[in-house]
C-alpha cells in the first residue's frame, strides 16, 4: 500500500490506496490536528491506530508575553553597545489601547533612540535537526511611526555571547520584522549564508503594515528550501531560497569566448543616399524682420539711432538640414551574447541552515525617531501549528477590543479637538465685538 500525505492549514489528509484489491475502495482519513479523528468508511482499527501514531509534537524553543515584572531578569539591555544617552527606555505596559490592561509589552519611550535587548532561548534551535524553523510575534505602532525600526533578530553564540554589547555589528542568523522610513515600508527578510559570509536580504520588498493598531509577523523557514512570511496570519510571500535571495551564483554566464562580430550590423535606420539637401538650404535665415512693423512717428534718428524692425522667427527656416533616414538593409538585429553554463554554479541544499552550529538568543537592536513601538507575544518553534495556536491565544483573542478602544480614543480626540476649535471661533467673535465701532467720520 502507498500512502499519500497532504497538510493543508490546521488538516492532514491521509490517503490509502490499495490497487490490488478490488474489493476494498479507496478509504480517506481526516485527522485533526487537536486529535480528533473522522473516518468515512470502515477500515481496520489498527490502520486507524497507525495514522494516530504519526502526530509530532511540536517543540517550543522561546516564548514571551511580558506580563510579569520577571521579564528584566529574562532580558539583557545593551548597556555596553552604545552611551547611556544614545540608548532609549524600555517601558512595560499594555499601551494607550488594548483589550486586557494587564496583557502588556515593551515599548520604546524615548524619541530618537537606538534600543537594544536580548534573552536567551530555552533550548538552542540547530539546524541540522532538519525542523522548520517559526519566528512569530506582534508590532504595534501606537506612535504613527515616521522612521524606525521593528525587527526581530535570532542569534548564535551560546555560551560565547554577550547580551550587554549587542547591537548592530553582531552577527545574526535570522533577521525579520517591518521597517519603515517615510515611503518605504517594508518587512525584512535577512538570512546569514556563511558560504558567501553576508546577509541575504529577500530580493523583492514585502510590505508591511504601518497603522496603529497591533500586527502579527510570522515567518518559516523549511529545510526543503523554501520560506514563507505571514502578516496576521495571512501568507504574503512564500518561495524558493535560490529564486527569491542571492544565496547562489547564476546558473548561466555570458560566454567568456564569444564577443560580437566586427561585422555584425545592430543598427536599424541609416540616411537614405539619395536624399539631397535642396540648394539654397543655408541661405534661409533663422530670423526675419517683422513686416508689418512700423517706425514710430516720434522716432528721432539723431536720438534714438537708426530704425529697425523687430525681429519674427522665419516660418520657412526648418533647422539643420539632414537627409531623411530608411531601413538599413544590412540590419541583422542586436547581438545576444551566447550564454554558458556557470562552472560556478552549484545548488546548495543546506541553505536552510542558518542555525548551524545552534541559535541560542533573539534580540531587538533598532533605532526609533518617534518612539512608542510595543513588542508582544513572541514565539520561536518548530511548527506553524504552534505558532498559529499561541497566537489564538493572544494576539487574536485581543485584536478585537484593542480595536473598539482605539476607535473610542479616536472619537474622543476628535471631540475634543472640535470642542476647542469651536472654543478659538468664539473668542474669535467675542474679540470682534469688543473691538471700537469706526465712526461715519471715518
Amino acid at each position: 500500500k502507498s500512502k499519500k500525505i497532504q497538510s493543508a492549514k490546521k488538516q492532514i489528509f491521509f490517503f490509502i490506496f490499495t490497487p490490488h484489491k478490488p474489493s476494498v475502495s479507496h478509504t480517506a482519513v481526516t485527522f485533526i490536528t487537536n486529535a480528533t479523528i473522522l473516518i468515512t468508511m470502515k477500515f481496520p482499527l489498527l490502520a486507524a491506530a497507525a495514522l494516530c501514531g504519526s502526530t509530532v509534537n511540536a517543540e517550543i524553543y522561546f516564548k514571551e508575553q511580558f506580563n510579569d515584572d520577571a521579564w528584566k531578569d529574562r532580558w539583557t539591555i545593551s548597556s555596553d553597545w552604545k552611551s547611556k544617552s544614545e540608548l532609549g527606555e524600555w517601558a512595560n505596559t499594555a499601551g494607550k489601547f488594548y483589550a486586557d490592561a494587564s496583557d502588556k509589552g515593551l515599548q520604546t519611550s524615548e524619541d530618537a533612540r537606538f534600543y537594544g535587548l536580548s534573552a536567551a532561548m530555552a533550548k538552542a534551535f540547530n539546524s541540522s535537526e532538519k525542523k522548520d524553523l517559526v519566528i512569530q510575534y506582534s508590532v504595534k505602532h501606537e506612535q504613527k511611526i515616521d522612521c524606525g525600526g521593528a525587527y526581530i533578530k535570532l542569534i548564535p553564540g551560546g555560551d560565547n555571547f554577550e547580551g550587554t554589547k549587542f547591537g548592530g555589528d553582531t552577527p545574526y542568523a535570522v533577521m525579520f520584522g517591518p521597517d519603515i522610513c517615510g515611503s518605504t515600508k517594508r518587512t525584512h527578510v535577512i538570512f546569514h549564508y556563511d558560504k558567501k559570509e553576508d546577509n541575504l536580504l529577500v530580493n523583492k520588498d514585502v510590505g508591511c503594515e504601518s497603522d496603529q493598531l497591533s500586527h502579527l509577523y510570522t515567518l518559516v523557514l523549511r529545510p526543503d528550501n523554501t520560506f514563507e512570511v505571514f502578516v496576521d496570519n495571512k501568507s504574503v510571500r512564500s518561495g524558493k531560497l535560490d529564486e527569491e535571495f542571492d544565496f547562489l551564483e547564476e546558473k548561466e554566464i555570458k560566454d567568456p569566448e564569444q564577443s560580437k562580430p566586427e561585422d555584425w550590423v545592430d543598427i536599424k535606420q541609416i540616411p537614405d543616399p539619395e536624399d539631397v539637401k535642396p540648394e539654397g538650404y543655408d541661405d534661409i535665415s533663422e530670423e526675419i524682420p517683422d513686416p508689418d512693423a512700423e517706425k514710430p512717428d516720434d522716432w528721432d534718428d539723431e536720438d534714438d539711432g537708426e530704425w529697425e524692425a523687430p525681429m519674427l522667427d522665419n516660418p520657412d527656416f526648418k533647422g539643420p538640414w539632414s537627409p531623411k533616414m530608411i531601413p538599413n538593409p544590412g540590419y541583422k538585429g542586436e547581438w545576444e551574447h551566447p550564454m554558458v553554463p556557470n562552472p560556478e554554479y552549484s545548488y546548495d541544499d543546506n541553505m536552510y541552515a542558518v542555525c548551524k552550529d545552534g541559535c541560542t538568543h533573539v534580540g531587538f537592536e533598532l533605532w526609533q525617531v518617534k518612539s512608542g513601538t510595543i513588542f508582544d507575544d513572541i514565539i520561536v518553534t518548530d511548527s506553524l501549528e504552534e505558532a498559529q495556536k499561541f497566537a489564538e491565544e493572544t494576539f487574536f483573542k485581543k485584536k478585537e477590543g484593542e480595536k473598539e478602544m482605539f476607535d473610542e480614543v479616536e472619537r474622543k480626540k476628535r471631540e475634543e479637538e472640535e470642542a476647542a476649535m469651536a472654543d478659538m471661533e468664539d473668542e474669535d467673535d467675542f474679540d470682534m465685538e469688543d473691538m471700537p465701532m469706526m465712526g461715519d467720520e471715518f
